[in-house]
């Protein structure tokens, strides 16, 4: 007696489980520009790593004999793989099978995928296309959907769960909804494709029931609608390209709070110097400049990763390395109301801090920041109660900051660009007070203005006067800042600093 037929039926039902949605399926997944989920996970891991959980979870059919004819898979493939050598959890929808709505084995293992990821403590990575439940329930064809018991645990728990200790990053790489969708936005890094992706509550049958409006998936969440609300950080132009920015963003993480960022061999000298930098800033305050281009000259090249690009416009946050270390960017645009804080930026700036403080990646303040964006609209938004609790994640955060004043650092805004206890620089051309010279003069003045014989010149008489006051000289002689620098030798500094702040990292774990 031997086992032999019983492990002929295990390769039988790996080999169907492998078929996907079938053969017709998988033409009409790439007819449309998509590859399947199988496809994904080979593409986005290291070759030859991925180990499936669950390979022949799904349903079976039959014959009166009971031998097996057929097999319906799980349309949720996940397991553990590596990127870049590092272990990871991945998982997503199969879209071949049911168009990825789960069916039940697919669903059990879409739960289990959070669950396993915290339980080995490495990141998570969701490649999502599929939408949410079924009216008639998973794998049910008809008839009454009762429910998960009354004692179930909900499944937002270790949704939740994740964001709190391990990395999380999701893909959206065709329609999404439901579920998938939530499980989305409930990442710390998302990017959709541009133009095969869109992320519903409900879709355009759904839509136009209750509405009656006729729309396409495309025209109520594509990818130009979510990079403007946040709801997507990045767009890709492929999905290859998403999975590139997907193993950029984890490059800077560590595998969980347990653990810091690892270091990188650099070989761009600490001491370069780019000439650039002493006239990047123009002598005219109303003239706006590239705070990219300072990042990138700056930082060790090539490697500026941004993330929320067009969401809160005069707020730029990403990572970069200085000497091999992560560091975190956060940043003013200048080409952006002035680089001033609106409530999406504030929302940007918050959730980008928390993130930043989870996983314990030291920030970098490029300040150009002339207050919270005024206006009716801006009051509309709430931009003082965003712009608060941005202000207050700052006070709160716990890693290391160091600010380098580029120009502006006015206003309450301002507050959210210095961490406690911070190391604090300022080029030449910073200046700083309780409001911008051309609003302050304004109301300080206003009387004397509309007295003279010319209001016009009076008001930039006084402007001139009072900028005297702003720049960062009297600040460096009250010993308000640490230093003030050459620009050209930002690199060096903020490399030192990078250094020294390493045993403090380390600490921290331990405080845990």
């Amino acid at each position: 007696m031997s086992w032999k037929k019983e492990t002929v039926e295990i390769k039988k039902r790996r080999k169907l489980a492998k078929a996907q949605g079938g053969k017709e399926a998988i033409k009409i997944q790439h007819d449309k520009g998509r590859l399947t989920l199988r496809e994904r996970i080979e593409l986005l891991l290291d070759k030859g790593t991925f180990q499936e959980q669950g390979e022949i979870a799904g349903g079976v059919e039959t014959d009166s004999e009971g031998k097996l004819e057929s097999v319906t898979p799980a349309n949720f493939i996940l397991g553990f793989g590596k990127i870049n050598n590092q272990q990871v959890v991945v998982g997503g929808e199969d879209f071949t099978v049911k168009g990825g709505s789960p069916n039940a084995a697919g669903l059990r293992k879409s739960v289990y995928t959070e669950e396993l990821a915290l339980k080995y403590k490495v990141p998570l990575i969701r490649l999502h296309e599929g939408g949410g439940g079924s009216v008639a329930g998973p794998g049910k064809k008809s008839g009454s959907y009762g429910g998960d018991p009354v004692f179930s645990k909900s499944r937002f728990k270790s949704v939740a769960e994740t964001l709190k200790e391990i990395p999380v990053a999701s893909a959206a790489l065709g329609p999404v909804a439901g579920m998938p969708a939530a499980r989305f936005v409930a990442s710390h890094f998302r990017v959709m494709t541009k133009e095969t992706a869109q992320i519903l509550v409900a879709g355009p049958a759904v839509v136009e029931r209750a509405f009656g409006k006729k729309m396409t998936k495309e025209e109520l969440g594509g990818s130009e609608i979510h990079k403007l609300n946040g709801v997507t950080d990045n767009v890709a132009m492929s999905e290859e390209d998403a999975f590139l920015q997907i193993k950029n963003f984890l490059s800077f993480m560590p595998q969980n709070i347990y653990e810091i960022s690892e270091k990188i061999d650099c070989d761009d000298p600490v001491e370069r110097q780019e000439e650039e930098l002493l006239s990047i800033i123009p002598k005219d305050r109303k003239r706006s400049y590239e705070m990219r281009d300072i990042v990138n000259l700056v930082f060790d090249k090539n490697s500026f990763f941004e993330m929320t690009k067009y969401f809160g416009r005069g707020i730029i946050t990403g990572f970069a390395r200085i000497n091999g270390y992560p560091v975190a960017i956060f940043a003013n645009d200048s080409n952006f109301y002035a680089g001033s804080m609106s409530a999406e930026g504030a929302q940007k700036t918050t959730r980008f801090i928390k993130l930043c403080d989870t996983f314990k990646l030291p920030i970098v303040s490029l300040v150009d920041e002339p207050g919270f964006l005024i206006g009716p609209d801006a009051e509309k938004a709430g931009t003082i109660l965003h712009g608060t609790e941005a202000v207050l994640a700052t006070t709160e955060s716990q890693v290391p900051w160091t600010t380098i004043m580029i120009r502006k650092s006015f206003g309450v805004a301002a507050a959210a660009h210095y961490g406690p206890d911070g190391y604090v620089l300022a080029w030449p051309s910073a200046e700083s007070g309780p409001l911008p010279l051309e609003g302050g003069v304004a109301v300080a003045f206003k009387k004397e203005i509309a007295a003279a014989k010319d209001p016009e010149a009076k008001r930039k008489e006084l402007e001139e006067k009072m900028a005297k006051n702003q720049n960062p000289f009297p600040r460096a002689e009250a010993f308000s800042v640490h230093e003030i620098i050459d620009p050209r030798e930002t690199r060096k500094y903020i490399a030192m600093w990078a250094e020294r702040i390493q045993s403090q990292l380390k600490a921290s774990l331990v405080m845990k």
